[in-house]
């Protein structure tokens, strides 16, 4: 039988004091029928088959080499229908919002001129570039794919943590860790209806090619490729993954050539012209005659023929200014402003260290507070208050008191946590969900997503350059739902 742990005064995602919640009941009766020496098989032969379709990401400045695999853990996030369905139209609302910001930031700019938002946060944002003022991109969408992280506090309430606008990673971890699950754990499929994925790459190709560009003429097929910056980029693996099921061309900036503000890719017939580039490279080294000069990694005059309508750069150029942690603050003031709606997913309270008021209360509570960086990703330049020595601390004072508006802070939210079975036993850790959300002129989003987990324990960072890891996520099928009464009952204690 599983061994339980006392959930404490966390949110569980599994269990309700010392029980598994309605719609984990049937996967815990499975999982209890296995023995020790069953799970630690399976455990193994799970590992060896990410190992074996070299399914990795890469550490930066990691002892020992930089390819590691990811580390995956077999108890999956479950969420129930009625709970995705909330989820998923929140996202949908969110994007739509950002979408709007992002195309009024670069156009008229009316949510400044009204006051909403400062002038400062745009100018001043190092990822909001003028050279994109007034430019007209495909079916005026600037965001074809958005990570977006989902938490649940200690009382359970789904709250957006982070936008990711530019090149969210990770989606390929999503359809192998599926992959994984099935392969492994075939028992867990067996009675439990779960919303598949096998269709899900072709509706981000259809959203793909939707991004015409406006001087493409209607009876052509549009030609995509996915840039990338290489083999040693930490996201590779996600870039090989996704242009073989897209069925797309991996290409890296010194396969493509810009003539006649017309972009074209070099093969051995020759030239070919690309209408569509799904790139996986940051602005700043897609052309280094309008942005980095030292530029190795993108396509000289290539703006040039974005700008003329040529060619379609997805995620757009300029994103950054809208998923900037200091921007986030203001995301549901953008749904208020530009929807007229009330946001559907709370944000996480954030303090603005620009402020003086706020900066002062901020510095006197550094330890209460997690403070991060508005420019890094991936956990890094980040300080979890609770957890820091004085020397972090002080540093982190330092750090404020002399760029403040290069920071903002929040409060400790208490992650909630789930089940993870690593080295021979189970033992509780904190969770989040990355919600990935595609846009070709209709929203649409991913069931599921990419759970990630912080494995180790105690540990409040899931990323995977500093040893998170991966679940499968299911969203059950309505059908297989408890009854109403049921389902309404899980919502409420969930309190969604």
């Amino acid at each position: 039988m599983m061994k339980l742990y006392d959930s404490g005064s966390f949110f569980d995602e599994m269990l309700d004091g010392d029980q598994p919640k309605p719609h984990y009941r049937s996967f815990h009766r499975k999982l209890s029928a296995f023995s020790q020496d069953q799970l630690e098989e399976k455990y193994q032969q799970a590992q060896s088959s990410f190992l074996r379709q070299g399914i990795t990401f890469t550490v930066y400045g990691a002892q020992g080499g930089t390819e590691r695999t990811m580390p995956f853990d077999f108890v999956p996030i479950i969420i129930p229908h009625e709970q995705w369905n909330i989820i998923e139209t929140g996202m949908k609302q969110r994007v739509k919002a950002l979408n709007c910001f992002l195309h009024d930031v670069y156009n008229r700019q009316l949510i400044v001129k009204d006051g909403i938002i400062p002038k400062s946060l745009i100018e001043q944002n190092p990822f909001y570039y003028p050279e994109m003022l007034g430019v007209q991109v495909p079916i005026n969408n600037h965001i074809f794919l958005a990570g977006i992280d989902l938490i649940r506090d200690e009382n359970g309430v789904y709250r957006v943590l982070e936008d990711n606008l530019r090149n969210p990673s990770g989606i390929s971890y999503v359809f192998q860790n599926r992959y994984v699950m099935k392969e492994v754990y075939p028992e867990f499929f067996s009675k439990h209806t779960i919303q598949s994925l096998e269709k899900q790459m072709t509706i981000m190709k259809n959203a793909l090619l939707a991004h015409r560009p406006t001087a493409l003429k209607a009876n052509v097929e549009p030609k995509a490729v996915l840039l990338t910056a290489g083999m040693y980029n930490s996201a590779y693996y996600d870039h090989v993954f996704l242009a073989q099921q897209l069925n797309i061309q991996l290409v890296e900036g010194r396969d493509l050539i810009v003539q006649d503000l017309k972009v074209y890719m070099k093969t051995i017939y020759g030239l070919e012209q690309i209408d569509i580039i799904y790139r996986r490279i940051d602005d700043d080294f897609l052309d280094p005659t309008v942005f980095r000069e030292d530029s190795l990694l993108g396509v000289p005059y290539l703006i040039e023929a974005y700008k003329a309508g040529n060619i379609a750069i997805l995620n757009a150029v300029g994103n950054g200014v809208a998923d900037d942690k200091a921007m986030y603050a203001y995301v549901p003031d953008m749904i208020r402003y530009y929807l007229n709606e009330e946001p559907i997913l709370e944000n996480v309270t954030t303090y603005h260290l620009e402020d003086e008021s706020q900066r002062a209360w901020v510095l006197d509570h550094l330890k209460e507070l997690v403070i991060k960086n508005v420019s890094a990703s991936g956990g890094y330049d980040m300080l979890i208050g609770p957890h820091a020595s004085e020397e972090e601390i002080a540093s982190f004072y330092e750090k404020i008191v002399k760029h403040p508006n290069q920071y903002i802070a929040q409060p400790t939210i208490q992650l909630s946590r789930a089940p993870s079975y690593q080295h021979g036993k189970f033992y509780p850790c904190h969770v989040d969900l990355r919600v990935y959300v595609m846009n070709g002129g209709d929203i649409f989003v991913l069931p599921g997503g990419l759970s990630r987990v912080a494995l180790k324990e105690g540990s409040l960072i899931v990323n995977s350059s500093q040893g998170g890891g991966a679940k499968d996520t299911w969203i059950l099928k309505e059908e297989l739902q408890h009854a109403k009464s049921s389902s309404r009952r899980t919502i409420l204690d969930g309190k969604i």
